[in-house]
């Protein structure tokens, strides 16, 4: 039985948080033969237009997939600018992508509702998304909630194209990541755009800086807490199996327990999940070089694939 290729992106839009690994990379992780991931700097543009900034998160995201265990012997990771045969596909798609389909988009419209300043690039996004997924013949799409719409989007592309010029692209799923957003220390979803988050490679007295700060409500110390409506809670359920969840539950139903010592308890998991691999981060901090080697590595065997689907797609439209 041959195996399903798994493929997804991340952006390098900033330093790779808790809700970035529950929500994607732990998924990724445990789910690498022939897996494609790549680190999609094309889409960060549309809200990094610091080029330095964005070469620093863009290592920033190779060393931490790769610090986390991602074995470049199994699974693909390169950089979405190294591929361009998924620029000349995105022009392909958007040729048969009507204007309703991306006028429909809840992340574009709710970004526009945020406030942003809507560029082409924004708009389009949803076909270069299909662009990366279509290019790689990928079978499953591991995402979050706020991404199935995409996916979707893309099956509707495909099938478009498909049924224009012919049974060019495979039509891939999705695969939900973690069912509930990961909390920020805020209360609100974990997310950069809400500078609410704690990084994975934090430690020390920065980490436990941000674990303090999570949002608690005021109820004293020797009073019983109810852990289903706590952020602290939430995030430590993350980390610890039933029975560790079981024995902190009853610490929060019996009283004389504080927040203050379920937010140790946290740091104590969130150290003991991360310690090896930010140990092995500090290696790839001090090798850039065999970073770059990898995704570049990535890339030549990404393009080789990308380059067949865009043949294909080309000849069936009539080009060349």
């Amino acid at each position: 039985m041959a195996t399903k290729r798994f493929l997804s992106g991340i952006q390098p839009s900033g330093e790779l948080h808790l809700g970035n690994y529950f929500g994607a990379i732990r998924q990724h992780i445990a789910n690498q033969d022939d897996a494609f991931y790549f680190i999609a700097n094309y889409h960060a543009m549309t809200s990094t237009r610091d080029a330095e900034r964005l070469r620093a998160f863009t290592f920033d995201v190779a060393a931490t997939y790769l610090a986390l265990g991602l074995d470049p012997n199994r699974a693909t990771l390169w950089r979405q600018s190294d591929v361009p045969e998924v620029c000349e596909l995105t022009w392909l798609l958007m040729t048969v992508t009507g204007m309703g389909l991306l006028e429909r988009a809840h992340s574009y419209k709710d970004k526009v509702a945020n406030g942003i300043v809507p560029s082409a690039a924004l708009f389009n996004y949803p076909v270069l998304m299909a662009a990366d997924i279509l290019a790689y013949e990928a079978d499953v799409v591991p995402v979050g909630k706020d991404q199935v719409q995409h996916l979707e989007m893309t099956r509707d592309m495909a099938q478009s194209f498909n049924a224009t010029y012919g049974e060019v692209f495979k039509l891939p799923v999705f695969q939900l990541g973690t069912p509930e957003p990961v909390p920020g220390i805020d209360g609100r979803k974990m997310s950069k755009s809400y500078d609410n988050t704690i990084p994975i490679m934090a430690k020390g007295k920065a980490l436990k800086k941000l674990v303090m700060s999570i949002k608690t409500d005021s109820t004293p110390l020797e009073d019983p807490k109810d852990p289903d409506t706590c952020s602290v809670f939430a995030f430590y359920a993350l980390f610890a199996d039933a029975e560790q969840q079981a024995a902190m539950r009853a610490n929060y139903e019996g009283g004389n327990y504080g927040y203050g010592h379920a937010k140790l308890a946290l740091i104590e998991a969130i150290d003991a999940t991360f310690g090896e691999a930010r140990e092995r981060r500090a290696y790839y901090d001090a090798h850039p070089d065999e970073v770059e080697d990898i995704l570049r590595a990535g890339a030549d065997k990404a393009r080789t694939v990308a380059r067949g689907v865009l043949d294909r797609a080309r000849a069936a439209c009539g080009l060349g």
